[in-house]
């Protein structure tokens, strides 16, 4: 890895973004809707948000991140613009750190915003540390980001790479706990949950909507999201092509 090219691929991707006001408004202001409609929705129930407003605080920048790294990184293949690059002394670890540092960057903002609007505007009532909420979504929004450009190495047209969406976010929304408590699932779909990122983000959102203060399992659901983002980058690079087929 050299610094100084991913720095540079960094600083390409986010010139790229700051030209396509469309991609922005999705990284950024289409998870706010999102949780905007969905308090709502429920705003006769306001326990209801509550419970799975931390959750989705999480799982929609994720799916966000993913669908965009992953189109993103596809058109950079079906365009030539990859060959061309790796043909220069550029890795692929050097190309995925810098796509993940500008995403990344985007991931921040990200959270802000739609930690900021939650629990601020729409009132979410959480117990714990905001600090800590706001670092559990960036670690989602980071993990869809990595998830992205595993996937893309796997697809050959931008629709494909969207198609990977329900193949691989909607398992893990099923079975996070979201929608039925993953304790009282059938043991198969209980040990599958345990193998799954999601499932630990959607816990550790959980545990601070009702635990005070900072407890180790939650930094321990938080480590492990951050270490499967990590793995998704390290075989993203293993496996990225340079171009398609």
């Amino acid at each position: 890895m050299n610094p100084t090219r991913t720095l540079a691929t960094a600083r390409r991707v986010l010139a790229q973004l700051r030209h396509d006001p469309r991609t922005i408004a999705l990284l950024l202001v289409v998870p706010c809707l999102l949780l905007v409609l969905l308090k709502y929705m429920f705003d006769a129930q306001p326990g209801t948000f509550d419970r799975i407003g931390p959750a989705l605080l999480g799982v929609f920048p994720l799916m966000v991140m993913f669908l965009v790294t992953s189109v993103a990184m596809l058109r950079e293949r079906t365009t030539g613009t990859l060959e061309r690059l790796l043909t220069m002394p550029l890795g692929k670890l050097d190309l995925l750190l810098g796509y993940a540092l500008a995403f990344g960057a985007v991931a921040l903002v990200q959270a802000a915003l739609a930690s900021a609007l939650t629990i601020g505007v729409l009132g979410l009532d959480i117990a714990g540390p905001t600090w800590l909420v706001f670092s559990v979504a960036v670690a989602d929004g980071l993990l869809g980001m990595a998830l992205g450009l595993l996937v893309s190495a796997f697809a050959a047209t931008e629709f494909q790479a969207v198609q990977f969406l329900p193949a691989v976010l909607l398992p893990q929304l099923l079975l996070c706990g979201l929608f039925v408590p993953r304790e009282d699932m059938a043991p198969v779909l209980r040990w599958i949950s345990d193998v799954l990122p999601l499932s630990y983000a959607v816990d550790a959102m959980a545990r601070l909507t009702t635990s005070a203060g900072v407890q180790g399992r939650t930094l321990l659901d938080l480590g492990v999201v951050a270490v499967c983002g990590l793995l998704s980058l390290a075989l993203g690079a293993a496996t990225l092509r340079r171009r398609t087929a």
